[in-house]
């Protein structure tokens, strides 16, 4: 294995990459098959050689890596990651001292400084995410960066890649003594059941934390909510907490069932006031229609891309008709809540999807607020895909 590879950039991207740009690309290199082992360092180089920025070789999406430095003398040794871990975290001091919430992102990918890598925290526990092979050849580096600079319950860790780019289910247990599971942490003062040792995702999204609170504080007080691709059923239990008459879930996968009525009980709701149905979304939809049903509150937040036996969604693609669905069992005057987390759009174009919707249904609407990501979310200003969480309120007008 190079321990290191010069790679070319295009001329055209050059100032591109000196601004702060992260995100190593095919496009923007001349020699990219002389990249040898993933989690070797990247030395990026104009095309008369004079040096750009240094970063590591890990396949991620679209991406051959990330830069990490503008520094040629810079080495990712346990001195850097331990630096720039610290940095982070020392940015989100006041998060650890609120009781309110207790679960947040500590470290945030690119919009910390290290690509392909985040770290969540849940109480006293810590999950780290590895998005490449490459992020991960750096393991024992980050590991004991982690260890060196909090205090911990346990350190848990996910691998979001294998050969084909999907996730490897192993034992996700790194260091400290194994949780016991669910571990209720707390958000704006709501219990959530979270596993730390159940596959890639642990049954909440913490993106979602400021737009959940204004579900609850400010649109669910007597009504009623329907809550689509609803994973564990976390939108509808702050809408319930928030005085909404009932919530009705829906998800395809057999066990959001449980775990929406585990949610539930960790917040002392009976589950059994409460509608959850396994059932494909556009089934529902057009079951919703024909049965006459109306929602004053409809939850959209779909993944970016899913597949089910008979229709593969792309948010990109398919947004635009998934709201006319919704707009269809919408009350007058009622809201839907709109939201994604593709990255391969901005603000801009989703509200244009929303208001070729309303247009093609014939109805009015009004925007009443929008979120992005949340202050632990940190982005990278040099690279708009990173800031992806986009969140739109919208009355649907008479």
């Amino acid at each position: 294995m190079k321990t290191e590879v010069g790679l070319k950039v295009k001329s055209k991207f050059v100032t591109k990459y000196k601004n702060g740009y992260p995100l190593i690309t095919k496009e923007t290199i001349l020699n990219s098959t002389a990249l040898d082992v993933e989690g070797c360092t990247i030395k990026l180089v104009d095309e008369q050689n004079n040096f750009i920025a240094k970063g590591y070789y890990g396949k991620q999406n679209k991406g051959l890596g990330w830069v990490l430095s503008n520094n040629e003398k810079e080495q990712f040794d346990h001195r850097f990651f331990e630096k720039t871990l610290k940095a982070a975290f020392d940015r989100r001091e006041h998060f650890f001292q609120g009781s309110e919430t207790t679960a947040f992102r500590v470290f945030n990918g690119e919009g910390d400084g290290i690509g392909g890598l985040t770290i969540d925290y849940f109480d006293g526990y810590y999950v780290i995410t590895w998005y490449s092979k490459g992020i991960y050849h750096f393991r024992e580096f980050i590991i004991d960066s982690l260890k060196n600079l909090v205090e911990y319950k346990a350190i848990y860790q996910k691998k979001r890649f294998d050969e084909s780019g999907k996730y490897i289910e192993e034992d996700d247990f790194v260091a400290g003594e194994r949780g016991e599971f669910p571990l209720i942490v707390k958000e704006n003062g709501v219990n959530i059941a979270v596993y730390l040792n159940e596959s890639a995702m642990v049954g909440v999204f913490l993106d979602q934390k400021d737009v959940r609170k204004t579900l609850r504080d400010v649109y669910s007080k007597g009504k009623r909510v329907l809550n689509t691709f609803s994973y564990t059923g976390v939108f509808s239990v702050f809408a319930d907490l928030g005085g909404a008459t009932k919530t009705t879930s829906v998800d395809l996968a057999n066990r959001s069932k449980s775990k929406t009525i585990e949610q539930f009980k960790v917040n002392g709701i009976d589950a059994e006031t409460q509608d959850i149905i396994v059932e494909d979304v556009f089934k529902y939809f057009k079951y919703a229609v024909k049965k006459g049903l109306l929602f004053d509150v409809v939850i959209l937040d779909p993944p970016s891309f899913a597949r089910s036996k008979k229709f593969v969604f792309s948010a990109e693609k398919d947004y635009k008709n998934l709201l006319k669905e919704a707009i269809s069992i919408t009350e007058d005057n009622g809201i839907i809540l709109a939201s994604t987390n593709a990255s391969s759009f901005g603000m801009n174009k989703f509200k244009g999807f929303i208001d070729t919707a309303f247009k093609e249904s014939n109805k009015r609407y009004k925007l009443m607020e929008e979120f992005s990501l949340p202050e632990d979310f940190r982005t990278n200003k040099h690279y708009p895909e990173s800031d992806y969480l986009k969140v739109v309120f919208i009355k649907k007008l008479k």
